[in-house]
């Protein structure tokens, strides 16, 4: 049995940085579970400090090659040490990503999600899911039925991973298209990318952003290519857009219902919702179906707004199995005075 600690990541958020010891220590827990044979001992898992600086320790059996790829991807993992005595001993880690950070962090705009929590709900809803181990070994897709301008694309786009999106806003999908265009621009990345109107019946329906991409030249070249997709269009209607059971992972950020509303369904003259709750008993019936059995769905939310039960309910009601055990009781953290964050997972049954 051996002693590890990882320095927590430093955070520009003064609030998430306080959070973030307990956050990593949940994250820490639930990807735990997804290793072999408990190899993580959950209740060993805490924070510590050590010299002064803030640590999360658990001990563990020897872990493998595949277990560190794993946690070299905690979404507050700085470095990972073995702890002997008092000595720290770096330890080798090889994290997913394939770009450099700017994907991620160029964008700055009002109401972005912090990178880091987005990187954490998209590591928690992957470790819940049945691919967990698959991450290194075949290519994922990931969809954000609420995309806004990115976030979540950007990070699964990091990982290698296929992305999928949707969202109502024309001036959020119109920002990103020209941002990832930019961007696989000024990488000289080989890639396809076109932004155009989507027609049925001779009428205009949405617009739709599609690229493929390589991160080298071979991979392009021999077809070994990541693909994006985002649709400007209501999230209840991405069963027109996306295959049924097409994607391993999906990952939303729910308005807050404070500076963000929501497009109910059926709500006449498109008004906006402040209710998170009433857009996710419209929407997550269609996100089931176009997950695909074994995978899993993770949300965010304000709690202010919605309270945690009446969320699971509405994703059990769509087919889902919800996650309730200790670990996905501890995300819940203060964004600010009127925000309070949660997740909740949920997973869509193999049969």
């Amino acid at each position: 049995m051996s002693r590890y600690a990882f320095l927590v990541l430093p955070s520009h958020n003064r609030v998430y940085a306080d959070a973030a010891p307990s956050l990593a220590r949940a994250e820490l827990a639930v990807l735990g579970a997804a290793l072999p044979d408990g190899r993580i001992r959950q209740e060993s898992v805490a924070e510590s400090v050590l010299g002064g600086v803030p640590y999360v320790a658990f001990e563990a059996d020897e872990l493998s090659a595949r277990d560190l790829g794993l946690l070299a991807n905690l979404s507050s993992l700085y470095a990972l040490f073995e702890v002997t005595g008092e000595l720290l001993r770096p330890v080798p880690l090889r994290r997913l990503d394939r770009f450099d950070d700017d994907l991620l962090t160029i964008l700055k705009y009002q109401g972005k999600t912090n990178e880091q929590f987005t990187k954490l709900l998209l590591n928690v809803t992957l470790a819940s899911s049945e691919f967990a181990g698959a991450a290194g070994t075949r290519r994922l897709s990931v969809l954000d039925p609420l995309c806004g301008r990115g976030t979540t694309l950007n990070q699964a786009l990091m990982y290698g991973f296929d992305a999928c999106g949707a969202d109502i806003d024309a001036r959020d999908v119109e920002a990103y298209a020209v941002f990832i265009q930019r961007w696989l621009k000024d990488k000289r990345l080989k890639h396809r990318a076109d932004f155009s109107p989507v027609r049925r019946d001779r009428r205009i329906v949405a617009r739709r952003l599609t690229a493929q991409f390589a991160a080298t030249k071979d991979e392009y070249k021999a077809g070994d290519v990541q693909r994006l997709e985002v649709v400007e269009a209501d999230t209840t209607r991405i069963g027109e857009f996306f295959l049924a059971a097409s994607a391993d992972l999906v990952v939303a950020d729910l308005p807050y219902g404070v500076r963000h509303g929501s497009h109910g369904a059926g709500r006449a003259g498109g008004t906006l919702s402040r209710s998170p709750l009433d857009l996710l008993a419209a929407a997550a019936p269609a996100w089931a179906r176009a997950l695909r059995p074994g995978g899993a769905l993770g949300i965010s939310w304000n709690t202010h707004v919605a309270g945690r039960e009446d969320a699971a309910r509405a994703l059990a009601a769509a087919g889902l199995e919800v996650l309730d055990s200790v670990p996905y009781h501890a995300f819940r953290h203060r964004v600010d005075q009127a925000i309070d964050r949660d997740i909740l997972v949920a997973r869509k049954p193999a049969s």
